[in-house]
């Protein structure tokens, strides 16, 4: 009986180690998902300790970029382009708003729509923490190489396209229940 499963079938009993469970899926490490939060983590951890020492959190920085890019927003479409739901913006625009980092208004064509844009002093801390971001970058591209590092990009913009006209399993389904 040795080196088999016991009754529950979850450790050899000759070594009292787990035995890995088959299942019909890729490894786990080796999902798409997993690489892609992997490599994440790997670039933000470079980022963190710069955004920090400038009292800014992962997703207010990304607010920040997505700000300079443009004049003015609404927020619904600054959710999307930020990647954050609704109730996080909407605790997030408060605080950028309390710093004095953004300014929110109404939408003059629909009062029920807010507005957003980045303030002078959100600038000012954009422009701080510039220097510091480019260096990140400059050393990343360093190490992983400037070609690579552009191949990549194209690459993810590609596979992000693709999956656009991709159908998502129980999205129509979600939609028909609401």
């Amino acid at each position: 009986m040795a080196g088999r499963k016991s009754p529950n079938g979850s450790r050899s009993e000759q070594e009292g180690t787990p035995e890995p469970r088959r299942v019909p899926m890729r490894e786990f490490s080796r999902s798409l998902p997993m690489s892609l939060l992997r490599a994440r983590e790997a670039v933000m951890r470079q980022f963190r300790p710069s955004l920090r020492s400038h009292g800014l959190t992962e997703q207010q920085w990304r607010i920040l970029r997505a700000l300079t890019a443009v004049d003015t927003i609404e927020v619904t479409e600054l959710a999307r382009v930020a990647f954050l739901l609704g109730p996080s913006l909407s605790r997030i625009l408060r605080d950028l708003e309390a710093r004095d980092l953004i300014e929110r208004r109404i939408a003059k064509a629909d009062l029920r729509r807010g507005e957003v844009s980045i303030s002078s002093k959100g600038l000012k801390l954009i422009e701080a923490v510039a220097p510091t971001s480019e260096a990140i970058y400059a050393e990343i591209t360093h190490r992983y190489g400037a070609r690579k590092l552009a191949e990549l990009q194209d690459m993810l913009g590609e596979l992000e396209r693709s999956l656009a006209a991709m159908e998502v399993a129980g999205e129509g389904e979600v939609e028909a229940d609401e």
